[in-house]
C-alpha cells in the first residue's frame, strides 16, 4: 500500500515536471535530469519508471487517453442513436480538468507523436462507434464512417485546442458543446446561416 503511494506520489511529480518545463521552455529544449531535477527524485528512480523523456510523454498520453475513455464510455453508450452531446461535454470538462496536459500534447509537443496518439485513438473509437449506430439503426452512411470519423476528431480537436489555449473568459464548456452538436446535427450549411441547399 505504501509502495503504491510512493509510486502514485513519483508519478505525479513526474508528470508535474514534465508538463511545467514544456509550457517553459518547449519539449525539444529539456533533458532527462532538468525533469528529475524539477520533480525531486533520482535519476535511477526516474528510470525505473520509464527509458527517456519520450517514453514518459508517451505514458502520460495513453494515461489520459484511457481516462478519458472511462468517462465517455458510458455516455456512448446510454443512447443507441447518439448525438446527445453528452461525451463532447465530456471532452471538454476533462481537458479543463487536465488543462496544461492537453495544451502540450494539442500544441505538437514532442515531434507530434502524442498529439498523432490522442487524434488515432480518438478516431478509431469514434469510427466503431459511428459504424455500430449505423449498424444498430439499420441504417447506411452516406460517407465512409473512418473518413467521417477523422472529420468529426479533426473538428473536435481543433477546436479543443483553440479553446484550451483562450484565456479568460474562456467560453463555457456546455455552450461549446451544444455549438459543436447543432454543427454534428445540422451541418455547415445550416451553420453558416443558409437554411437548405439551392
Amino acid at each position: 500500500m505504501a509502495e503504491d503511494r510512493r509510486t502514485r506520489r513519483t508519478r505525479k511529480a513526474l508528470r508535474d515536471a514534465l508538463v511545467g518545463l514544456v509550457l517553459e521552455r518547449g519539449y525539444a529544449s529539456i533533458t532527462v535530469e532538468d525533469v528529475t531535477e524539477r520533480a525531486d527524485i533520482a535519476r535511477a528512480t526516474f528510470y525505473s519508471h520509464c527509458r527517456d523523456k519520450d517514453d514518459l510523454f508517451t505514458r502520460l498520453t495513453r494515461d489520459l487517453l484511457d481516462e478519458l475513455g472511462a468517462r465517455q464510455r458510458p455516455l456512448i453508450a446510454e443512447n443507441a442513436v447518439g448525438f446527445t452531446g453528452k461525451p463532447v461535454l465530456e471532452l471538454l470538462r476533462h481537458a479543463e480538468q487536465e488543462r496544461d496536459l492537453y495544451r502540450i500534447i494539442l500544441r505538437g509537443e514532442g515531434d507530434g507523436k502524442p498529439l498523432r496518439m490522442f487524434v488515432e485513438c480518438c478516431v478509431r473509437v469514434t469510427t466503431e462507434e459511428f459504424a455500430s449506430r449505423a449498424e444498430r439503426n439499420a441504417v447506411a452512411p452516406r460517407i465512409d464512417p473512418g473518413l467521417l470519423a477523422r472529420a468529426w476528431v479533426g473538428e473536435q480537436t481543433a477546436v479543443l485546442q483553440w479553446w484550451l489555449e483562450i484565456d479568460d473568459p474562456r467560453p463555457p464548456a456546455e455552450e461549446v458543446a451544444r455549438m459543436l452538436l447543432d454543427l454534428a446535427v445540422h451541418g455547415r450549411y445550416w451553420a453558416s446561416g443558409f437554411d437548405s441547399p439551392a
